[in-house]
């Protein structure tokens, strides 16, 4: 593991009332540790989660939009607002790695495209060429390697539940020498074992188990009585 945990830095003059600091998971928050190479973030749309994990982007070098350190290109609105605010502590400190944000990827991939030395590094053709999800794990199997920090964001938006499960072997694969840090609403790849959860939906910001997550319960409670379920929802 490499990136052991995170302090928020407030001034005199941060403002609790304006975004990123009105965020309730983010309102109080002073550090974060990180005890597993592989962590979650959960929660419900809204609740901090890109954000911060926008925030730790920002702080590695890595373009906040996706990519890594040698990725330069324009995107409107792909700053970080928390990324000033907060420093990270590594032991060691790292400096590969990649931030993968699902609702941005089709400009990285452009970039790509502009740099055809680079795709080699990517399956060998562009990923434009590609449908989303093959994309996606062209950057998962040839991109990623050893020895660097991952920083994913809804990484199953692109994915098949089957093609989900080829990212949690992929993880596996490299576990012991790279870190992860993946915001997600997949119940499938939180079911990652030995993952830490951290859960946005709370105040303070907390661990929770993988059984108590919503994605779970929810996820569970439709397979498991999908008629019960529909008719509630459609009678409300």
């Amino acid at each position: 593991m490499y990136l052991r945990s995170l302090e928020v830095l407030r001034s005199e003059n941060s403002d609790r009332t304006t975004y990123p600091f009105s965020i309730p998971a983010l309102r109080d928050l002073d550090s974060l540790s990180f005890h597993t190479n592989v962590t979650f973030f959960v929660g419900e749309n809204g609740s901090g989660k890109s954000t911060l994990l926008e925030a730790i982007a920002y702080q590695c070098g890595f373009h906040t939009a996706g990519g890594g350190k040698n990725n330069f290109y324009e995107v409107d609105a792909s700053g970080s607002a928390l990324g000033e605010a907060i420093r990270l502590s590594w032991l060691p400190k790292i400096t590969n790695g990649f931030f993968l944000r699902a609702e941005t990827f089709y400009h990285f991939a452009s970039h790509l495209d502009t740099m055809p030395e680079s795709l080699k590094y990517y399956g060998g053709r562009s990923l434009h060429a590609q449908s989303h999800g093959e994309a996606f794990l062209s950057l998962f199997t040839h991109r990623f390697g050893k020895k660097a920090i991952y920083l994913l964001d809804e990484p199953e938006a692109a994915l098949s539940p089957a093609r989900q499960l080829v990212l949690l072997k992929i993880m596996k694969e490299l576990e012991n020498e790279a870190q992860f840090l993946i915001a997600t609403h997949s119940p499938i790849l939180l079911g990652y074992p030995g993952a830490q959860i951290l859960n946005f939906d709370a105040q303070p910001l907390e661990e929770i188990r993988y059984e108590e997550t919503m994605h779970y319960m929810v996820t569970k409670r439709f397979l498991g009585n999908r008629e019960k379920m529909l008719r509630e929802i459609f009678d409300e």
